[in-house]
């Protein structure tokens, strides 16, 4: 009977704990970031093109609480920034805003729900913070139970993004 013999080299090994360490990483919780752009008057990037949240930033804003239920989720309470307080740091002047998630969806919203409906930048769900693997490092969240005509079926889903990385404000 011949006996296989498995050699790894020290640079295999490697490669192996670096996959599994970057597969614990998307499982923990995402760097809490917001990058805005577009039709803004408020920049501190070094280009003066974009505002750069950071986490300390973004929880420094007022937290703002929704109780409700989404497509994906079971009635919930989310916590983060009004969308309203995140745009009116940058000074957004535009009609529209393009947002952006980890994984490349790209939806577009009105300014105007950000008041409209106390829309929240929700960075915790049921007091934990949200991971990758559970709609974070930033949740758009619609009061979808207290507006279910406007805010139910797919049209409403559509403005429910997660992953969020990024806004692009436009006219």
């Amino acid at each position: 009977m011949k006996r296989t013999q498995y050699r790894f080299g020290w640079r295999a090994l490697a490669g192996m704990a670096a996959l599994l360490a970057a597969g614990a990483a998307c499982a923990g919780p995402a760097r809490l970031a917001l990058d805005v752009d577009g039709e803004i008057r408020v920049t501190n990037n070094a280009a003066h093109t974009a505002y750069h949240f950071t986490g300390a930033q973004l929880t420094a804003l007022p937290v703002h609480e929704i109780s409700t239920s989404t497509t994906w989720t079971p009635r919930s309470t989310f916590a983060g920034p009004l969308l309203s307080d995140v745009l009116k740091t940058v000074g957004a002047y535009g009609k529209e805003i393009e947002i952006h998630t980890l994984d490349d969806y790209t939806c577009v919203v009105p300014v105007s729900d950000a008041d409209r409906y106390g829309v929240v930048l929700a960075y915790s769900m049921n007091g934990r913070r949200l991971k990758v693997s559970d709609f974070g490092p930033l949740f758009l969240i619609y009061p979808r139970d207290a507006y279910p005509l406007e805010l139910g079926g797919a049209a409403g889903d559509a403005k429910f993004a997660w992953q969020i990385v990024s806004m692009t404000v436009k006219d």
